[in-house]
């Protein structure tokens, strides 16, 4: 299996960091920008952090995502008797 389109700039690809997602392109983790992005980093912040190799709309693309994700997985995550 190859590289998979996640979104318009996320990506899998078994090739790249174990097939994690990623920003198409870069080796960048989806999964630390949006550790960036709860810890309360700005976008701007972020995009400096990574020189440039993101964009806002790529930022917002990864948080919609994982947003969507959520929702549809939510009752898999809820804690038994809460």
């Amino acid at each position: 299996m190859g590289i998979r389109t996640v979104g318009r700039y996320i990506v899998t690809d078994p090739k790249i960091c174990h097939g994690q997602p990623v920003f198409r392109g870069t080796r960048i983790l989806v999964a630390d920008v949006l550790e960036q992005v709860a810890s309360g980093m700005a976008f701007e912040a972020i995009i400096e952090e990574w020189r440039g190799a993101l964009t806002k709309d790529a930022i917002a693309e990864a948080v919609k995502l994982a947003s969507k994700a959520l929702v549809s997985h939510a009752p898999e995550l809820a804690v038994a008797g809460s």
